[in-house]
């Protein structure tokens, strides 16, 4: 049994009930069906999965093709489940799944360099002064976490964190909320595992040394103990107390049963073959079995496939190509992720983001490449809290710029926020003693795609 099985009422009936009005009067019963659906089911829990497309993905060749145009490409736009909505011939998967996902076809950003743009995406802020900002899985962990949980509430498969490690950071909030990493031995720079054997998502050193027996670890976990509740009391702050939670939480996930959600081959054969045998389609199982334990941020990364030097999203020279690979392990994985959760009762209480830093250029380079542009891209949500199968806002004909409905970072951070039920306005305190809101003040949330 799932962890966390499907409701008796879900958030679209919710909709449903209050567009008729039934939510008016508590006589209507509505207030105790939701009271008692959470009686039945308090171990609910609402989770996130980032997928990130380290480098910037091609707009113009997976979810907002121009086909005709000089700009558009070879790729042909195919039909989706969703009357009137096109993407990329090599995402048919998840053409299928159109019902499910909501496309933002008019991000809008400044931020062309890699550091910045990946900084500015993944925290909501520019990188200014002193401020040491969150990143997104630090924020939305914090507000989901599980305090008494086994597993961490942050993490992060095969990250690229070369260009800039702080984007992948928790910032202010302290290092309780860095996310336990895995997956991330030699992935950066076209070296990343390019067959099943070399692919491990297991967490590192959960063993007991060769010649130390449990007695002798306790004894040594309680002076550690001692030593650090000592420094605490005499040196308080978010840097003691982050490193001593961080232990506590490592030592009880060594001893838990929770670590097997690392196992994958616990899985099915024929299900890890669906998800797809690389590094990318591999994690994004590992996300699906962390989330059914409960675990409220998962990101997983797809940067490369691990051809020597392949670019990866970063697609300045032979971009068709390296988008035709790169969309095929996207597709597999992506579309059986979201199966997977729907027949576990875990999707609508799941939000899927997939995002880059910026997207790519409409123009075509003398390399068959198309460089850094963020004036005019996309992203896309799928899953919990997300009305799907439908688009928000438009490019020109030619891609150059944003025609209709232009998203900012802080209203695409608001929109994630508030699909997952937390209040982008809230504060923390950052590292300078300045109140510092999830999401920009002047954000506006996507409000047509929030259920």
């Amino acid at each position: 049994m799932s962890l966390r099985e499907p409701s008796a009422l879900t958030r679209r009936q919710l909709l449903r009930f209050a567009a008729a009005g039934v939510a008016a009067t508590s006589t209507s019963g509505w207030i105790e069906t939701l009271a008692d659906d959470a009686a039945a089911h308090p171990q609910r829990r609402r989770s996130c999965i980032l997928l990130w497309m380290n480098g910037g993905p091609s707009q113009m060749d997976t979810f907002d093709l121009k086909p005709g145009h000089a700009n558009g490409g070879p790729y042909k736009a195919i039909e989706t489940a969703v009357s009137g909505i096109k993407i990329s011939e090599h995402l048919p998967k998840l053409a299928k799944s159109m019902k499910d996902l909501a496309i933002i076809r008019s991000m809008s950003t400044k931020e062309g360099d890699h550091s910045r743009a990946t900084y500015f995406m993944r925290t909501g802020y520019v990188p200014q002064g002193q401020v040491q900002y969150p990143t997104i899985g630090s924020l939305i962990s914090k507000e989901l976490e599980q305090a008494d949980s086994d597993l961490p509430n942050f993490v992060s498969v095969s990250p690229f964190r070369v260009l800039n490690p702080a984007a992948y950071g928790p910032g202010f909030l302290g290092s309780q909320y860095a996310p336990l990493v895995v997956g991330d031995k030699g992935y950066n720079f076209g070296v990343a595992a390019a067959n099943t054997n070399e692919i491990s998502l297991k967490v590192d050193d959960m063993e007991l040394p060769a010649g130390i027996d449990l007695t002798r670890s306790d004894a040594r976990l309680g002076l550690l103990d001692c030593v650090e509740t000592d420094f605490q009391a005499t040196h308080p702050g978010t840097s003691p107390t982050g490193h001593k939670t961080a232990y506590d939480r490592a030592v009880k996930m060594m001893r838990s049963k929770g670590i097997k959600a690392f196992d994958l081959d616990e899985e099915p054969a024929a299900l890890r073959d669906a998800y797809g045998r690389n590094q990318f389609g591999q994690g994004c199982l590992l996300a699906r079995r962390l989330v059914e334990r409960g675990v409220p941020f998962v990101e997983v990364t797809l940067g490369n496939l691990g051809n020597g030097n392949d670019p990866g999203w970063d697609t300045h020279q032979g971009n068709f190509e390296a988008v035709k690979k790169l969309s095929a392990s996207l597709d597999n994985a992506w579309s059986t992720l979201m199966q997977d959760l729907r027949q576990r009762g875990l999707l609508e209480d799941t939000l899927i983001v997939w995002m880059g830093e910026f997207g790519r250029t409409p123009k075509i380079n003398p390399q068959q490449g198309r460089d850094h542009f963020p004036g005019a891209w996309t992203t896309v949500l799928a899953g919990g809290g997300i009305k799907g199968g439908q688009v928000v806002g438009a490019t020109s004909s030619d891609g150059m710029k944003v025609v209709d409905r232009m998203v900012s970072v802080p209203d695409f951070m608001s929109t994630i926020c508030s699909a997952l039920g937390i209040d982008p306005m809230k504060q923390n305190i950052s590292n300078i003693g300045r109140p510092i809101r999830i999401a920009s003040p002047e954000a506006k949330p996507i409000k047509e795609i929030i259920l």
